[in-house]
């Protein structure tokens, strides 16, 4: 039986798709269901693709349409550069058959909460507007939630949006503030980690090799991807952002975290950092007073997250 409940809030996305895909294949996670949002793509692109990789995986998972925009700052472009037009890397998939749940995201996230109360992991892979909005259509909703890991953020290393903000935090700021301050076990994985780990361009060949199901379209839309990066970071390869979320739920031994209250600029020069109180001073401002102290993860394991992702492309699942 699995032991982790996850319900996984992502904008598909070539790094989504791989968590998307581990999620389903792991034996230790059970995945509820995939809420969507903005983000690498439009929430309607985002949920026609979440569609796709269900109806290419031949699972039943069912999918939940969430938040269009931010909540107060304007829509940014999307970066089509990073992950194409259609967030597969330009493959332009036909359209899939099945269909969204009628229910929002958000209303999906606090209808399960009650149903499996104490049970549920989410998993934020993207911008965390279908957080906030569970929270707003129920504040009661931290006491009912395992526990929350995000994809997002950096403490101590660089952005990769700015020198000091991650991609999906300064897509909504506003949002990631308010999740912050809710008192749920929060943990985010975010740069400080996710750029010590590399997905080689032969593991995905490999993938290919050994999944039949889908090994293929991965490895099509991971050239994409890692031709981004080799572009950018020269690197033969793409980093393990949306899979180390998953990975953290499933071996948070593989990491090493900090904890502190955290708080998300949301406008100025430093819109969307994550600025955590790690060291038990008292400042001057107060920010983060009242706020539950969150965690982040600053070391890694990255080998066993390379592996953790492998195993659960090229096993028994996709046979």
């Amino acid at each position: 039986m699995a032991q982790h409940k996850i319900i996984l809030d992502t904008d598909p996305g070539i790094d989504d798709a791989m968590a998307i895909f581990t999620a389903m294949a792991h034996p230790d996670i059970e995945l509820l269901g995939l809420t969507t949002t903005f983000g690498n793509v439009s929430v309607d692109q985002a949920t026609q693709n979440a569609l796709t990789l269900v109806e290419m995986a031949g699972s039943e998972t069912p999918v939940a349409q969430g938040v269009a925009t931010p909540m107060i700052k304007p829509l940014a472009e999307f970066p089509d550069f990073v992950h194409g037009v259609d967030g597969f890397g330009n493959l332009n998939l036909a359209p899939p058959k099945r269909t969204s749940l009628p229910q929002s995201a958000a209303e999906f996230i606090v209808d399960q909460a009650n149903q499996n109360p104490g049970e549920i992991v989410i998993v934020a892979i993207g911008p965390l507007g279908n957080l906030a909005q569970a929270l707003q259509l129920d504040p009661e909703l931290p006491s009912k939630i395992k526990q929350v890991v995000i994809m997002g953020g950096v403490i101590a290393s660089d952005g990769n949006v700015s020198p000091v903000a991650e991609a999906n935090i300064l897509s909504d700021p506003h949002a990631a503030d308010k999740v912050m301050a809710a008192a749920w076990p929060l943990v985010m994985v975010g740069l400080d980690v996710t750029h010590q780990i590399m997905l080689p361009r032969s593991l995905f060949d490999r993938i290919a090799k050994e999944n039949a199901k889908v090994g293929s379209f991965m490895q099509s839309a991971a050239k994409f991807y890692i031709d981004f990066y080799s572009s950018v970071r020269n690197i033969d390869g793409c980093y393990s952002h949306d899979v180390s979320a998953l990975a953290y739920v499933v071996h948070p031994e593989l990491f090493e975290t900090v904890s502190g209250p955290t708080c998300v600029a949301t406008e100025g020069v430093a819109m969307g950092q994550t600025i955590m109180s790690r060291y038990g001073i008292p400042y001057m401002l107060d920010y983060w007073k009242d706020r539950p102290d969150q965690s982040a993860c600053m070391g890694v394991d990255d080998a066993g997250v390379v592996d953790f992702f492998e195993t659960a492309m090229t096993n028994s699942y996709w046979s």
